[in-house]
């Protein structure tokens, strides 16, 4: 097949002209043509009148014409031959897999990576056992509503744990910057399309799927896996690791793992699972687990990661903004937004995790804090568009580790930035947002004319704040540390001038975005498997290897297919 790229097409075209611009730019017939597939879609909206963007595969009637074509073509870097995508099992288990039950390989969460990694495990045949702390999907959903409609927080089963992650609360985004030379996000997509997902999924430049799809695509994908003898089990919180010596490994690890400690959360009782090979696929959230893992001497390092406030825009402005005179145009979806400004003081603010059409949600995983996300459904046509716009921050911006800290750490560390010491940063953050909300889960939010005077906001302007349970109006510049309230300052009149109307007076700030990445970094070798610990593999979004729900599932793969060559033997 051919790729063809490039390929324009005006937002009021008409079926056959995709096909009328394959022959002219191939110069081919319409007979020479046997199949035209597009791979992707996008708008070009650099200019006033906007055109639809076109990545198409085009298979010829005879693979020698196609090998023609590219060689008359061979100057042309729009036409090329098509990449070979199609994903490829690492292994197969023996059909009596397994003889010895202790290798039966343990997934402990059930977010996009634990799913992928669970999900690929089982097409192998290695029959993993999930362990997910939290709840099935259909139970958390109604767990998350009690908080965002009543303040009622359940520890266990919220925004951030349960069967599909916090991505199942966001907009479902599929796309990601990371380097994929095997085109496993493809398979990703794949996967997604397979358990329900829309189609367009597989074309669109930007796909989401939205949380009311991803609901019922999550649950087929459980019952791919249990069809496939994997095993899924909820209210199970990993609480310990029972580790034992072993000779030094390539890798010099003198550790390996044997077994795990697991509470049962609704019985309240713990026992114990033997188990050799233990993926780690975490959210970003799982704090006391972390915590366990220090004590355990796990090999872990803080890392950066960003915080901020959400914004929140008419998704009229924007579409206006990024549409022009299109806006409104059936072709067009809720528009969208990337915004970056290098401070005067060094740090970058830009804009996360852009909702359009959405809703600000209450994402906290812990009594007395308040922590805020976005989510938009699969027709994004809310009112509001919001996003994220935070500043970066590193582990020299982290508090010293010390006794007077309320921190989960534990007394091995001797460094100055103790990789837990993130975590201490986003609880002094989210407690004190708590604080200034009300104490009630209501989040302190601000008009941006007023963040930007520097006073407190009494009064509502034309744009009606979506975060539930409420937001109570006060003075943001005490909730989060001054150089990030200097850069955001700075910057959201820098993109006014981007976007007109984004610095726009009665736009909302509502406060805190903190949860942006993992704060730390569980270290692994090029094996996967943990630097220090022979069968740990950590994996995902809370390990610090991915950033969402695509490459978190793209990440659970490659964990997956090198688990499956150490059980094989062919690592």
């Amino acid at each position: 097949m051919i790729r063809l790229t490039e390929l324009k097409l005006p937002l009021d075209h008409q079926p056959s002209d995709l096909a009328t611009l394959v022959h002219a730019r191939l110069s081919v017939t319409p007979a020479d043509v046997a199949e035209v597939t597009v791979f992707k879609r996008s708008v070009d909206a650099r200019k006033a009148t906007l055109f639809l963007v076109c990545v198409v595969d085009v298979r010829l009637r005879s693979a020698a014409l196609e090998q023609s074509v590219l060689d008359r073509l061979g100057n042309d870097t729009g036409v090329r031959p098509s990449p070979d995508m199609q994903y490829r099992l690492a292994g197969q288990a023996p059909l009596d897999w397994p003889q010895d039950k202790s290798l039966r390989p343990v997934v402990v969460g059930f977010g996009p990576c634990g799913i992928f990694t669970a999900l690929m495990l089982a097409r192998m045949g290695f029959k993993p056992i999930v362990l997910e702390r939290g709840k099935a999907v259909r139970e958390r959903t109604k767990d998350t509503w009690a908080l965002w409609r009543k303040g009622v927080l359940q520890e266990e089963s919220n925004v951030q744990f349960g069967e599909g992650g916090a991505g199942t609360f966001s907009d479902g985004k599929l796309w990601s910057q990371i380097r994929d030379p095997q085109y496993l996000g493809r398979e990703v997509m794949r996967e997604f399309v397979r358990a329900g997902a829309p189609e367009d999924i597989l074309v669109d430049a930007h796909p989401h799927i939205g949380t009311f799809k991803l609901v019922k695509v999550v649950e087929n994908m459980r019952e791919q896996l249990i069809a496939l003898g994997g095993e899924v089990r909820f209210g199970q919180r990993l609480v310990d690791l029972d580790l034992e010596p072993c000779a030094p490994d390539a890798e010099g690890r003198i550790q390996r793992l044997s077994g795990l400690g697991v509470l049962d959360t609704a019985s309240g009782t713990r026992y114990r699972l033997a188990v050799r090979q233990l993926v780690l696929a975490l959210g970003h959230s799982a704090r006391d687990t972390f915590g366990m893992l220090f004590e355990h001497g796990v090999a872990m390092e803080a890392k950066a990661f960003s915080i901020g406030f959400r914004i929140e825009h008419p998704q009229g402005l924007i579409d206006r903004a990024r549409w022009g005179r299109h806006a409104g145009h059936p072709a067009l979806s809720a528009a969208e937004y990337k915004l970056v400004h290098h401070a005067a003081n060094g740090r970058s603010v830009y804009s996360f995790c852009m909702c359009p059409g959405g809703t600000v949600v209450a994402a906290t995983s812990e009594p007395g804090h308040v922590v805020t996300n976005g989510m938009s459904q699969y027709s994004r046509n809310e009112r509001n568009a919001n996003a994220g716009i935070v500043v970066g921050i590193t582990p020299d911006d982290f508090p010293v580790a010390d006794a007077k800290l309320q921190t989960p750490i534990g007394k091995r560390w001797r460094g100055a930035v103790h990789p837990l010491a993130g975590i201490v940063l986003q609880r002094r953050l989210e407690s004190g947002a708590f604080a200034l909300g009300g104490a009630s889960y209501c989040a302190p939010g601000q008009l941006v004319g007023d963040f930007l005077r520097n006073q407190p906001s009494a009064t509502l302007g034309s744009v009606e704040p979506s975060y539930k349970p409420g937001v109570s109006l006060g003075n943001l510049a005490g909730a989060m540390p001054a150089y990030v309230v200097e850069a955001i300052r700075e910057a959201l009149p820098v993109f006014g001038r981007q976007i007109k109307g984004f610095d726009q007076p009665d736009a909302v700030l509502t406060g805190v975005e903190t949860r942006t990445s993992s704060p730390l970094r569980i270290n692994r070798a090029e094996d996967f498997q943990s630097l220090n610990i022979q069968g740990l593999y950590p994996a995902g979004e809370g390990a610090g290897y991915a950033g969402g729900i695509l490459s978190g599932g793209v990440d659970g793969i490659r964990v997956a297919q090198a688990l499956a060559r150490s059980l094989l033997g062919q690592a």
